[in-house]
């Protein structure tokens, strides 16, 4: 009798700890990683300039005893941030975007790096910028009758595919960085007018557990 009374409260016990280990896995788990996340994206942009100065002027940047180059901490960052924020801010001018132009041209027609560059540019491209493209949340039928997926507009005719009554939407999965992408009649996507781009995004990448207004 005392032996199955040990072996209750022993259950129990390890029952509490494990309900324990999880709720602290909850609260630590999501700030340990962002924690990381913004401390791994500092050092590497924080690394880029050092690298670049290295790879042009071997000598101009030494290394230590491990092989890491000699850097102030948070100088690269500064710099490289401050170059981006100027690029953005003098990438409406004319010359400078004839400048990008004449780049982009080369590029573009440059075998090889034309698939690497037009795949990269498109990507940002869709975040950012004037052609924008993940702007447009939505819900679209491919399924069933009222089973839904959350998705983006990422072009409203479908013309060049010979589906004039069609458009294409791009539904990500939720906890990753891929996607489908559908070509849907027009009658099967509904535009979601209480949700941002950004909240439609976090909804989605969550699987629908983040809450929103």
């Amino acid at each position: 009798m005392k032996k199955d009374r040990f072996s209750l409260v022993f259950q129990l016990f390890l029952r509490n700890i494990f309900k324990y280990f999880l709720q602290g896995l909850a609260v630590l788990a999501p700030i340990g990683i962002t924690i990381w996340l913004v401390i791994s994206l500092f050092n590497f942009i924080d690394g880029i300039l050092p690298n670049i100065i290295h790879y042009i002027f071997p000598g101009l940047i030494k290394a230590d005893t491990d092989g890491s180059l000699k850097r102030i901490p948070g100088v690269g960052f500064i710099v490289v941030l401050t170059l981006v924020l100027l690029v953005g801010r003098i990438s409406s001018s004319f010359i400078f975007s004839k400048i990008v132009e004449a780049f982009d041209s080369i590029l573009e027609h440059t075998p090889g790096v034309k698939f690497i560059y037009s795949s990269v540019k498109d990507f940002f491209e869709a975040f950012s910028g004037n052609k924008k493209k993940f702007d447009k949340p939505v819900m679209v039928n491919v399924d069933a009758t009222d089973v839904w997926r959350m998705g983006f507009i990422t072009n409203k005719d479908a013309s060049g595919l010979n589906l004039p009554d069609h458009i294409v939407v791009y539904v990500p999965h939720s906890y990753a960085i891929s996607g489908i992408t559908y070509i849907v009649p027009k009658d099967r996507v509904r535009i979601i007018h209480n949700l941002n781009a950004a909240e439609a995004m976090k909804f989605i990448i969550s699987g629908g557990i983040t809450e929103h207004d």
